[in-house]
Order: C-alpha cells, then sequence, then structure tokens
C-alpha cells in the first residue's frame, strides 16, 4: 500500500525508507531510530547512519506512515496511512506494545478547545499510558 500511495502522490518509496517501514511494522511496538539502525546494520550490507534513518522517518511521517511517539522519542506504522487523522495512542508500560485508535469525536473536542484559545493546530498527537490486556492478565497479583 505504501508504494502505491507514494506514487499518487508523485514520490518514491526507496529502499531504504521500505525496510524502516517493514522493520517498524514487524517491531509491534515503538521504535527507536537508534533501534532501527542496529536493525538494518543486519539487512543491508554497508553501514547507515544516524542522518539518513532520521531523514527517511521525517520522510514516511511526512507520509502519514509513521507516527512519533513523543514520550518515547520512538516511531511506530499508523493503521491508515491512507487518510489524514489525530493519533491517539495507548502505550503499555509493562510490554511496551503500542494500539493506535481514531477517535472523531476526540479529534473534534481538541479541534474545538484550539479554537477557543485562538490556538492554531498544527499536529496533534494523544499518549496514553497503562497496562494491557496481555500484561494484566499474566500479572497474577
Amino acid at each position: 500500500m505504501a508504494e502505491s500511495l507514494c506514487a499518487a502522490r508523485g514520490n518514491k518509496l526507496t529502499t531504504l525508507r521500505r525496510q524502516v517501514l517493514e522493520l517498524l511494522w514487524e517491531s509491534g511496538r515503538p521504535t527507536g531510530a537508534y533501534e532501527l539502525i542496529e536493525a538494518l546494520k543486519r539487512r543491508q550490507s554497508r553501514p547507515v547512519g544516524p542522518p539518513t534513518v532520521y531523514r527517511a522517518l521525517e520522510f514516511l511521517m511526512s507520509q502519514g506512515f509513521v507516527s512519533k511517539v513523543e514520550s518515547r522519542n520512538a516511531y511506530v506504522p499508523c493503521a491508515h496511512p491512507e487518510r489524514r487523522h489525530d493519533c491517539l495512542f495507548f502505550i503499555c508500560a509493562g510490554c511496551g506494545a503500542s494500539t493506535e485508535l481514531e477517535d472523531s469525536r476526540i479529534e473534534q473536542l481538541l479541534a474545538e478547545d484550539a479554537a477557543k484559545l485562538g490556538f492554531r493546530l498544527t499536529r496533534r498527537v494523544v499518549e496514553v499510558a497503562g497496562t494491557c490486556g496481555s500484561c494484566i492478565a499474566a500479572d497474577p497479583a
């Protein structure tokens, strides 16, 4: 899907960009740039430096394929890259997994509150920390 969206938007999904996106999907949790660099070392014959990975991540974010989890300084793939939407993440403190949720009610509330304040929104990311169902089930307490 990412390749077809890029083509439709007049952009190119390079090999490195595709690899970074694949690694994020495979991870299943917010992943930092330096973790991506280490994973790329195992996939490629030539080393990749931080600026190159950050440029790939910036491109992927600009296309809506990836979001940044600010509290973790890490990245996750977007569940719906075909449309622009606000990011609402539930992040497990136990296992580190994150789940993205789209909720137009929260988007509307943020827009209304911003308008009341005379504030122009440029990007909205809401992060909710807690414990996922799997970690709760695994805890005997």
